[in-house]
């Protein structure tokens, strides 16, 4: 149930300009051109007169299903999806009559995080000027909730949904768009919305509802780290997600994707924040949708050598601690000076093969990049077993990224051998191994690869 003082605000707002019959009104992603998802049961919602009767048809359905406004001016209808296909029409009747023109049936995707994810074509992309101009796909729709704010949940956003052409897929994140994409030639044409709900510089607590935070005392511990200001966005926990993801819950999605954590480099939870966040907009739902990341590229963060790094470890481990998540690593399309990598079409392909092969079941070959696993110690050699290691190589003749250490926890360089999918690893300065890591440095750039060509995650570990 939504907000009761929105309902209040509504129901006074028409007397007060004499208008004794309510209009029915729809937030702002239900309108036309807009995706709704495929094959399920999808929820419309609005306001209207209490008792007022709502009758909704829909072009693809033959039933007419009704409902009536409640005694806060709220109304909502459950409907059946059918496959993907359209254009269609919804009309919806009441006092007055609402039609939504060319809506499809598909595919429809959250994007969220900071800049990387809001980050546009018109901004700078690599091979922007062609990209841009071959951005001509009607089955695409594109929907850019407009920055807002508040200290309550809200019951709207701003935005519209738009067709996909050269004009709108420039102002639209560049990720999300070639999600997107990739899609859409996958699935063989069928209809994709996205939904891009991002803020640049936005830490993760401001994305999770305040009280959520308020019950774990490990994020609120998180929470009190992040800047108390900023000029670009909120910075109090709960204000973004109020705002730009409340209003959201309960349209059908197939699943989230998400591209945020520079704000947060330096914290050691990160993946308690992340899981927490990704725990709440579940629940909101109440659907346990897939969630895709991406790994923060490698850059010189600022606070220390190791502040993005342990961020980027985080995500790999969150994988172990959150079901029916999937992680993207590129740390091999990203240069280390500018923390907003230009090179954004592999980053939204490498999160739609993670959807096409764990969610829509498409054989796409390995689309995970090598992972840790754990490691075993023989005197002083050190096997490490990776998930995802299959035609494991490196892309010099040997890897430079590996340390070891002992349990005075000192960490050394370390020679690296690849030895069919692992890689044993010595140090000459440690004799009895303790722990190892790879890649562990703000601007490392992974040189193990997997046959699929995917770099190989930062990680630190004790070695078992």
């Amino acid at each position: 149930m939504k907000n009761s003082n929105f309902y209040l605000f509504v129901i006074i707002t028409l007397l007060i300009t004499g208008n004794a019959m309510a209009n029915i009104t729809l937030p702002a992603f239900f309108a036309d051109n807009m995706v709704l998802q495929r094959n399920t049961t999808i929820k419309i919602w609005g306001w209207a007169n209490p008792k007022e009767e709502i009758k909704l048809t829909a072009s693809w359905a033959k039933d007419t299903y009704t409902t009536t406004g409640n005694n806060e001016a709220y109304w909502e209808i459950e409907i059946p999806t059918t496959n993907a296909g359209g254009p269609y029409t919804i009309n919806i009747k009441g006092y007055n009559q609402v039609t939504l023109n060319n809506v499809m049936l598909g595919e429809v995707w959250l994007c969220s995080g900071q800049s990387n994810m809001e980050w546009t074509p018109s901004a700078g992309i690599d091979n922007a000027k062609a990209e841009i101009a071959a951005a001509n796909y009607p089955n695409i729709r594109l929907f850019t909730v407009g920055k807002m704010s508040s200290q309550y949940p809200q019951l709207d956003v701003k935005g519209n949904w738009q067709v996909c052409t050269p004009e709108t897929m420039q102002y639209f994140s560049a990720v999300g768009y070639f999600f997107a994409k990739t899609l859409k030639d996958e699935l063989k044409n069928v209809p994709i919305g996205i939904i891009n709900s991002s803020w640049g510089a936005t830490a993760a607590e401001v994305w999770m509802p305040a009280a959520y935070i308020a019950k774990d005392p490990v994020l609120t511990e998180a929470a009190t780290k992040i800047p108390a200001e900023s000029g670009w966005c909120p910075v109090k926990p709960g204000y973004t997600y109020n705002a730009m993801i409340y209003p959201l819950a309960g349209y059908k999605l197939a699943g989230v994707l998400w591209y945020q954590g520079e704000t947060n480099t330096g914290s050691s939870v990160y993946n308690k924040t992340l899981g927490g966040l990704i725990n709440a907009w579940r629940e909101a739902w109440q659907d346990n949708f897939p969630f895709y990341y991406v790994q923060i590229a490698p850059f010189n963060y600022e606070g220390g050598s190791y502040q993005g790094v342990n961020v980027r470890d985080a995500q790999r481990r969150l994988l172990n601690e959150s079901t029916n998540t999937g992680m993207v690593v590129i740390s091999d399309v990203s240069s280390t000076d500018d923390i907003h990598p230009r090179n954004k079409k592999p980053v939204g392909e490498r999160l739609a093969n993670l959807a096409l092969s764990e969610h829509y079941k498409i054989d796409k070959g390995i689309v995970n990049s090598p992972l840790f696993k754990n490691a075993e110690v023989a005197g002083k050699k050190i096997t490490v077993h990776f998930n995802y290691a299959d035609g494991l190589y490196c892309k010099s003749k040997t890897s430079v990224l590996f340390e070891v250490a002992g349990e005075d926890g000192v960490f050394y360089p370390a020679t690296a051998k690849i030895k069919g999918n692992t890689v044993i690893v010595t140090s000459k300065k440690v004799k009895k191994p303790a722990q190892v890591r790879y890649a562990w440095h703000n601007t490392a750039q992974a040189d193990i690869f997997n046959k699929a060509n995917l770099p190989a995650s930062s990680f630190t570990a004790q070695i078992k």
